[in-house]
């Protein structure tokens, strides 16, 4: 039976999160019950999700408007970068929409027969507001993210560094992490490797160019419009992905197969870091690859189906 999922994204300020949906939406072993949106303008995210659910054939998937916020990103990703893609029409004509996302992932929680996972590739604003409206949730649900980094940061064999996800709402990083739960997290060690190039980016385009109102065509058009509206090089569209995080935090909800994986003691420090403290709560962490090939594979796999 596939796993219950409900997503929590910040899609519309990095590309990754649309990636991400993409996959999760292709991946038969997850059934998306609930997408619910945090930080920034949540009603710009929720039509994003809207028109890629639209393009999945999967309006009947519910959006939640979850918790606004002010944004800790560069003027250039300030706004609506890929708000040229969708707009509020798309989250107007979808079927089911909660104006409280909060009490709609609580409700989510509740209502699954079985443990879902609760799958974070943003800020934990919405995820510590569930949690402190219904602390047991944490009995009858998994928590899996892309959160942090522990041993190497955004560059490859850099200090670890204070994480955005982790950094933009710290509190609530730090609820969530001590929160009582089972927790799976991909940290920039293992997520911050993840960009599709060569013949893996050349399969997808070519795939999207072929099925123009699939999934990949979807997400590559959105891709091209966020590049220049967010200051980056527009050719870059034509032979590479940006850094995929978000595709991890979705291959662990069901699978870490690819993975060296950790449990250690996180505790969530004042500044954002994510360190390894004896006093820290048990986190299962993606602390390495065993077969960073299969995983792209998998990823470029699901993306042209």
């Amino acid at each position: 039976m596939p796993i219950p999922v409900l997503l929590d994204t910040d899609i519309g300020t990095d590309i990754d999160d649309a990636w991400a949906l993409a996959m999760l939406l292709a991946s038969p072993e997850l059934d998306l019950r609930l997408i619910t949106t945090v930080s920034g303008e949540t009603d710009y995210r929720g039509g994003l999700c809207a028109r890629l659910l639209a393009v999945a054939g999967r309006t009947d998937i519910p959006i939640g408007l979850g918790i606004s916020g002010p944004l800790r990103v560069p003027p250039t990703m300030q706004g609506r970068p890929q708000g040229g893609w969708a707009d509020a029409r798309d989250l107007a004509s979808h079927p089911t929409v909660h104006a409280d996302g909060v009490q709609a992932l609580i409700d989510a929680i509740e209502a699954a027969s079985e443990p879902p996972v609760v799958l974070a590739i943003g800020p934990l604003t919405n995820i510590a507001e569930a949690l402190k409206r219904a602390p047991h949730i944490a009995s009858k649900a998994r928590f899996v993210g892309m959160h942090g980094a522990v041993r190497v940061g955004y560059r490859p064999e850099s200090a670890p560094t204070p994480e955005y996800n982790v950094l933009a709402d710290v509190a609530a990083a730090q609820a969530v992490f001590e929160a009582p739960w089972d927790k799976t997290i991909t940290p920039l060690d293992t997520c911050g490797s993840v960009v599709l190039r060569g013949a893996a980016y050349a399969r997808v385009a070519a795939h999207a160019e072929a099925w123009p109102h699939g999934l990949a065509a979807a997400v590559l058009e959105t891709y091209r419009l966020w590049l220049p509206a967010v200051g980056r090089n527009p050719e870059r569209w034509h032979y590479r992905s940006t850094v995929l995080f978000d595709t991890v935090a979705v291959y662990l909800a069901f699978s870490e197969d690819g993975l060296e994986m950790e449990t250690l003691p996180i505790r969530v420090a004042a500044n954002g870091l994510t360190t390894i403290d004896p006093t820290g709560h048990p986190v299962r962490i993606a602390a390495g690859w065993r077969d960073y090939a299969a995983f792209e594979d998998l990823l470029v796999e699901r993306l042209c189906q």
